[in-house]
């Protein structure tokens, strides 16, 4: 598996988005699923949403920092 990096504490911000880096049986997350950061809930921690295919909110969960990764998404180039 390759070296994931946790996010730093300073790296998540409001509407980032952001993967799971371990799973949340408890609210039916998997690891790797993606979501939003909504919250800033303490120096540690934020809460996330996760949403379905219809945008409808499946999940709010407090989350640590530290299982998060941030998702640098680039938009794909339009070709003509």
């Amino acid at each position: 598996m390759p070296n994931v990096k946790a996010a730093s504490d300073n790296s998540v911000e409001i509407l980032a988005t952001v993967a799971l880096l371990r799973d949340f049986p408890e609210q039916g997350l998997l690891r790797g699923e993606a979501g939003t950061v909504v919250e800033s809930l303490s120096p540690t921690a934020v809460e996330v949403e996760f949403v379905d295919q219809d945008g409808r909110t499946r999940a709010l969960v407090a989350v640590n920092k530290e299982d998060l990764l941030v998702l640098h998404l680039n938009p794909v180039p339009q070709v003509a």
